[in-house]
């Protein structure tokens, strides 16, 4: 299962760090310190996420 969690984090990780990083620039936060910590957010995000989906596959 650890396998198929580092093959969906590969690609989970890539979405929700994009999203955060929108969400930030979208709220007007358009410095490098907020981007980093939006994509730093969306990359720990992404951890428990791709568990989860890999746990729920059949």
């Amino acid at each position: 299962m650890f396998s198929l969690m580092m093959t969906l984090f590969s690609m989970v990780a890539t979405t929700t760090m994009g999203i955060a990083v929108v969400i930030a620039l979208t709220l007007g936060l358009d410095t490098w310190q907020p981007l980093v910590i939006a994509a730093v957010v969306g990359f720990l995000l992404a951890l428990p996420v791709s568990w989860l989906v890999a746990r729920n596959l059949p």
